[in-house]
């Protein structure tokens, strides 16, 4: 009785890990729902691409606040430049 019990308890345990993984979506879903749809935006390679066009240099670092990415550059000079770039779709907001 006791080796049926155990079996028994083992069967209830594996059905609700299957049932808990096949109701929740993968990441793998969820992101390729994020990526359908018309108001993607640029990718981060593309956002980088776009300061480099502007600014000669290396990237620093690179931030994504909601619409916005925040590319940090250091040029030849040593100078360090902030290029803000919509998101959406890839205008330059401003430089300093």
């Amino acid at each position: 009785m006791n080796t049926v019990l155990k079996v028994m308890m083992l069967m209830i345990i594996v059905m609700i890990t299957t049932s808990q993984a096949i109701a929740q979506p993968s990441k793998v879903d969820y992101y390729q729902a994020k990526n359908d749809g018309d108001t993607l935006g640029i990718t981060e390679q593309k956002a980088i691409a776009i300061a480099q066009q502007n600014f000669s240099g290396h990237v620093l670092a690179i931030n994504h606040l909601e619409n916005i990415f925040r590319v940090k550059m250091l040029s030849r000079k040593g100078t360090v430049h902030i290029i803000m770039i919509n998101a959406i779709d890839g205008e330059i907001i401003s430089t300093h």
